[in-house]
């Protein structure tokens, strides 16, 4: 079963290609502090209508190329 992640889009400047900044919350193991983390994925997108800002679903695919191995499912949220 292939993960499914969403976020919103920060970069639009590639060819074919959305990045998406994904945050994940987790507790400390020791502190019990709640931790907040980021990361960014480059995400394959055909569709012209993506906006930065937006929220977008995105599902992991084979690779596309050394980078890309994720594919856009569909925009949640139009900014």
């Amino acid at each position: 079963m292939a993960k499914i992640f969403e976020g919103p889009v920060v970069s639009l400047k590639m060819n074919k290609t959305v990045v998406v900044e994904v945050e994940s919350k987790r507790l400390h193991p020791i502190y019990k502090k709640t931790i907040t983390r980021t990361k960014k994925y480059k995400v394959h997108n055909e569709s012209p209508e993506v906006k930065e800002g937006d929220l977008v679903s995105f599902v992991e695919t084979r690779p596309l190329s050394k980078e890309k191995k994720y594919k856009l499912v569909k925009v949640l949220r139009a900014k």
